[in-house]
């Protein structure tokens, strides 16, 4: 099935008449005989838009209840099931009642589309979500329903429809958008002159983006490479050079005069990655682009100029922005470099500007050197090789095999060149080179010691000598390069890896992540520098090494990240190659340092909620099941204190009975809320002893009915480690909490029985039972599973209970009772291995 086309009449601001162009169009597709029907179109009692509901079908709306009110919506269900070829749907970003098929009507619009049902529908520019933040600013007003951009920009065709602002107050003044009463608060707010033009400028320019998306895709499709200037483009050639902020701010003041121009700054790189730019000042430059409005490219290509002029044709540029080339005179006999290449090449649909700079015609400095990658041992080698090689081999061959032969000295010489270049690099090869050009010319050609060549085959031998000598030497350093390259990359690629692995794997680690940076670039010392604002001092993040800095300028190497925050290390200054790894590192440092931070708000905020949770639950217990025992004393008190009535004695000792009860329960409930406190602030400091369960566990039943209990303590059970008060406490929450879920008739079973190191007490109750994933819950405080009466408790006595049980080093859990009901399963450990208190007693022990 074909999807639906989507067709949006986009407003500039509410009253422009989104609706009534919408109708319009749907009266022209029905003269043309398509089946076209109203889905939903609100007219908000405008005359004029009313009036272009006639003659239009309308899908009757379906009625929704909610909070005692009843509203109408768009009946989804009604237009799938009439399927027209067209409906009509006013509003898209309006949120649907409770209740509705789906929450937003967009998605009823999205239903429709997949149905293969065309629509076209109304949206002002005010409720696309990425504009919520700017019309808020402009207008005061928040708008609460949005649709997402993506919806909008799907849409198979967007019509703009404007008003001017004068045009639209006019409209306002006479009634026609607002009711009379209206009128004078909305021109007075929402509708002045100023909100109104920011409005029209937003939907103007959102539009034109979408009209570039649709002219970049038809160019693409038919394959035009011609630039069409429909829309200022300009794009700023940079090379990493000092001139580059120049050209930059040169674009930008170009943009400022032509509307809706746009900047695009491009860094064109070698695909080796051999680049002499530098990274800090891209870096600078790039920051800069974007401050102006522009957007960086970083573009890879052996071709400059032809790599700039498909970037400038790709992106429709009208214009490109260059830097007089920092060549010296004499180097343009090489070529006429990449300026004036791109100015010829252009064509007459690009605009060229050639921007004089400080720079210009002072030469691009000298190169970085080759060898400044090798070690300054092998430099040495490598000059030793190639200069002082060949006169010791010149000293072999002119004393002990002096015959060998022109042809088998040169390749001799040559050897050491080659290993010359693989020692040392090109220059103590282009050495090595000349020296044995000279040695041979003087010890080996005729006339012998002069530095000249009768023969004419040895000046042809020499020179084939040099030449194949320097290529070779060229080659050899070349590889040498690439293979250093290689391996610098595939270094920087498993750092890369590490990172990006960090990061997926959610590691927190902010001082392994330190070390690992110290360790990788071989530093004294790395820290992580912060601060609060730009005049603020420094502060410390983090750290690791010896004696780290706490400054950046204090620092060998600073890596900025932002504006108030710095990496610093200390140790030795590092290439300016290093520092494409060293900005990964920082930036993972930034998110690590964010993550730990988000981390421990996220643990403070639950604490405060679980706080929140039990101040909230313990209001909720002082309020009722504390004031119910309360209420019942202070009834049977004031009966008993009555001289309107006679009591018998059977009332009295009723009444005194009800009295007792109440206290009885007030009791429990604040000794199980001072124990609860107790855990939480961590007094609780339990006196292990020697015990016998069969002492402890009939004491605890104290509070419970004689025949509610089944008890079967053996008496040859071992001695338990545990403190004689607080399992007193545990056994007695546990089983009155038993008891209180049993059936009537039928007891709970306390049995005990010794398994290897630890004796199990276990309370077996036959009520109602708790599902699994309620088990550990129960132990929470202030919960009471199922329908548990209000005046039952609070919900702390197996919170407590577990608390006292840890307390004491055992465990208290919960198992479903065979044939139904909940068996609590009370691990102690024996006193084989566990050590004892010693007599002296902590003061704030609880016994």
């Amino acid at each position: 099935m074909r999807r639906g086309k989507l067709r949006i009449y986009l407003g500039s601001a509410p009253g422009v008449g989104k609706t009534y162009a919408m109708l319009s169009e749907a009266h022209r597709r029905i003269e043309r005989g398509t089946d076209c029907v109203v889905g939903f179109v609100e007219h908000h009692r405008r005359p004029r838009t009313e009036v272009m509901l006639h003659g239009l079908e309308m899908i009757p709306r379906r009625e929704i209840a909610y909070r005692d009110s009843t509203f109408a919506e768009m009946d989804v269900d009604a237009i799938l099931a009439r399927r027209p070829v067209v409906a009509l749907v006013d509003e898209l970003a309006h949120t649907n009642i409770p209740g509705s098929r789906n929450a937003k009507r967009w998605q009823d619009v999205e239903e429709l589309l997949q149905a293969g049902i065309d629509v076209v529908t109304t949206v002002n520019i005010q409720h696309l979500e990425s504009l919520g933040d700017v019309v808020e600013t402009i207008t005061g007003v928040r708008q609460r329903e949005t649709v997402p951009d993506e919806v909008v920009r799907r849409a198979d065709q967007i019509e703009l429809v404007d008003m001017s602002p004068q045009a639209l107050r006019r409209r306002m003044a006479h009634g026609n958008i607002y009711k009379p009463d209206k009128v004078d608060a909305a021109l007075s707010n929402y509708f002045r002159p100023g909100n109104l033009t920011a409005l029209r400028e937003l939907a103007l320019l959102w539009t034109a983006d979408r009209v570039d998306e649709y002219l970049r895709e038809y160019r693409g499709e038919h394959n035009i490479r011609s630039t069409w200037q429909a829309r200022e483009r300009i794009v700023v050639g940079l090379t990493g050079g000092p001139e580059g902020r120049t050209l930059i701010r040169r674009a930008a003041r170009l943009a400022e005069k032509g509307a809706g121009g746009e900047v695009l700054a491009v860094y064109i790189a070698a695909s080796d990655g051999l680049s002499s730019a530098s990274p800090k000042e891209l870096a600078v430059q790039r920051t800069l682009v974007e401050d102006l409005g522009g957007t960086f490219h970083h573009v890879i290509g052996d071709d400059i100029p032809h790599a700039l002029l498909e970037f400038a044709r790709g992106v429709n540029a009208t214009q490109i922005v260059l830097g007089v080339s920092r060549r010296r005179p004499w180097q343009y006999v090489f070529g006429r470099g990449v300026s004036s290449t791109v100015a010829v090449e252009s064509g007459p649909d690009l605009d060229v500007h050639m921007v004089t700079h400080d720079a210009a015609a002072k030469g691009r400095g000298l190169p970085i050197a080759r060898g400044a990658r090798l070690g300054r041992s092998r430099r040495i080698w490598g000059w030793l090789t190639g200069v002082v090689g060949p006169a010791l081999l010149t000293l072999l061959l002119s004393q002990v095999v002096p015959d060998l032969g022109l042809a088998n000295d040169m390749l001799l010489f040559l050897t050491f060149t080659v290993a010359a270049a693989l020692l040392g690099g090109l220059l103590p090869a282009l050495a090595s080179a000349a020296v044995g050009s000279l040695l041979l010319n003087y010890f080996f050609t005729h006339p012998l010691h002069q530095l000249t060549i009768s023969d004419p085959r040895n000046i042809v031998a020499i020179s084939i000598f040099v030449g194949v000598a320097v290529s070779v030497a060229s080659v050899v350093d070349l590889a040498a390069r690439r293979t250093h390259q290689a391996a610098r990359l595939r270094a920087e690629s498993e750092i890369l890896s590490f990172l990006a692995g960090s990061v997926l794997r959610g590691e927190n680690s902010l001082d392994a992540l330190l070390e690992r940076l110290r360790e990788t670039f071989a530093m004294q010392s790395v820290a992580l520098l912060e601060r609060a604002g730009e005049v603020e001092p420094w502060t410390t993040a983090a750290s690791v090494g010896n004696h780290p800095v706490t400054r950046p300028e204090d620092a060998d190497v600073d890596m900025p990240i932002g504006e108030n925050m710095a990496l610093a290390l200390s140790g030795r200054v590092l290439p300016a190659e290093d520092r494409r790894v060293l900005g990964a590192f920082a930036a993972q440092a930034a998110v690590v340092l964010d993550r730990q931070r988000l981390v421990d708000e996220a643990g403070k905020a639950r604490e405060l909620a679980e706080g929140n949770r039990i101040r909230t639950a313990l209001l909720a217990a002082v309020s009722h099941d504390l004031r119910t025992p309360l209420a019942g004393i202070k009834a049977s008190v004031t009966s008993l204190r009555s001289d309107d009535v006679e009591w018998s004695e059977e009332d009295k000792a009723e009444l005194l009975e009800g009295i007792e009860d109440g206290a009885d329960r007030l009791a429990a409930l604040i000794g199980n809320l001072l124990d609860m406190s107790r855990l939480n602030t961590g007094v609780v400091v339990p006196l292990i002893r020697e015990t016998d369960l069969d002492e402890v566990v009939p004491m605890a039943l104290g509070g419970v009915p004689d025949d509610s209990v089944e008890l079967d303590i053996p008496e040859t059970l071992p001695m338990v480690a545990v403190d004689r008060g607080l399992l007193e406490r545990v056994v007695a929450n546990v089983v009155e909490n038993a008891v209180k879920y049993s059936p009537d008739g039928q007891p709970v079973h306390v049995s005990a029985s010794s398994l290897h190191d630890r004796v199990e007490l276990r309370v077996v109750d036959r009520g109602p039972g708790v599902p699994d994933e309620a088990k550990d819950r129960i132990f929470e405080p202030f919960q009471r599973h199922g329908d548990a009466p209000r005046g039952a408790g609070v919900g702390l006595g197996l919170a407590v209970a577990r608390g006292f049980t840890e307390a004491i080093g055992g465990t208290l859990t919960a198992e479903d009772t065979p044939g139904g009901g909940l068996t609590m399963v009370l691990t102690l450990l024996t006193t084989g291995d566990t050590p004892l208190v010693p007599p002296e007693l902590p003061s704030s022990a609880i016994t």
